[in-house]
């Protein structure tokens, strides 16, 4: 990435994004283009950015057209749009195929049309196993991308995923849902105080995109490992951190929600490369011989287990305090409104 580079940033008003054009405004990058449909979020972003290296387009992932306007002369692709939230999905699975699926496609496809270096389209560890659409609309991006690789080999597109855990005080994440909780006075509600959630910054998974931009194969699938803690320790440390006793209701599990998360399966893991704070996973390379998909298999798979959130580092709540404390966006969270 140089000082001329020209960055397209999809959904980039919602928190990913937003950390991630801080991010290389303070690089020196040359321009960077929103593509998102909200114009009130991009009204806000402009003012408080202030930089005319940032250009907004209004556009929809699910409209190729605008998709092509703003990927004309883009060196690189952080592909963040998408539909995130688990019950809504749920509820209108179509539309998360229509922005998940369909819109990745158009992305990737505009890319490699227009000489594109690189794509990185982000994932979610929610895609692994998927019981929930959301999942399942990410877990058919990632096949998406992979078969791009895999059937345009001489592309000048690299496209790469990335899959990481849930993003602490994010947008819609349930942290400042306690926070809000704890401001009213009212309970912590758990669905399941058992449940076990990778813990990452927005930070961090800035960091898991900038990793894949630099190192990625056609077809890389990159992992940020994580620690991660229960649901119950989770809302233990944040009523301490604010200063205020838990007082934990449980509401039970919402629509499509698993008791523990899978960032890589042990399929994955036999074919990856430890990189130290990551895993990459090359591209499934076979071919359309169906022979080699009965016929040879691989032993070290038998003695490999998942990566997920029951078997990583576990935090306890004075460590998930320490994690939150260190959060700027947390510490933003404390300072909005004094708690009740």
């Amino acid at each position: 990435m140089t000082n001329d580079s020209v960055v397209l940033v999809t959904g980039g008003t919602g928190s990913f994004g937003s950390t991630m054009v801080t991010r290389l405004l303070d690089g020196g990058v040359g321009e960077i283009r929103i593509l998102s449909r909200d114009e009130l979020k991009q009204h806000e972003m402009r003012t408080r950015i202030g930089d005319d290296r940032v250009k907004f387009h209004i556009g929809d992932v699910r409209d190729f057209d605008s998709v092509d306007r703003a990927m004309r002369g883009v060196d690189l692709v952080f592909h963040a749009a998408a539909l995130k939230q688990v019950p809504s999905c749920e509820f209108f699975p179509m539309e998360a195929v229509k922005t998940n699926v369909m819109g990745s496609s158009n992305v990737i496809e505009s890319a490699h049309a227009n000489g594109v270096g690189s794509v990185v389209c982000l994932g979610t560890d929610k895609a692994v196993y998927p019981v929930n659409a959301m999942g399942m609309s990410k877990a058919m991006m990632e096949k998406t991308a992979q078969a791009f690789a895999r059937n345009n080999p001489g592309s000048k597109t690299v496209v790469s995923t990335v899959r990481y855990g849930n993003v602490m005080c994010s947008r819609g994440s349930v942290i400042p849902l306690f926070v809000e909780q704890l401001r009213a006075g009212n309970p912590l509600t758990l669905t399941d105080p058992d449940m076990t959630r990778f813990l990452m910054s927005l930070e961090e998974a800035v960091l898991l995109v900038e990793h894949a931009f630099a190192h990625a194969q056609p077809g890389d699938l990159f992992v940020r490992k994580a620690p991660a803690s229960t649901v119950e320790v989770l809302a233990k440390a944040v009523a301490e951190a604010v200063g205020v006793e838990a007082d934990l209701q449980v509401i039970g599990t919402r629509h499509g929600e698993k008791l523990y998360e899978t960032l890589a399966t042990r399929e994955e893991l036999a074919r990856a490369e430890d990189q130290g704070d990551f895993y990459r996973v090359p591209v499934d390379g076979r071919d359309l011989n169906y022979g080699k998909y009965f016929d040879e298999g691989d032993v070290a798979e038998s003695a490999l287990d998942d990566y997920h959130s029951h078997n990583t580092e576990r935090l306890d709540v004075a460590g998930v305090k320490e994690l939150l404390l260190g959060l700027p966006a947390f510490r933003k969270l404390l300072d909005a409104t004094p708690v009740s």
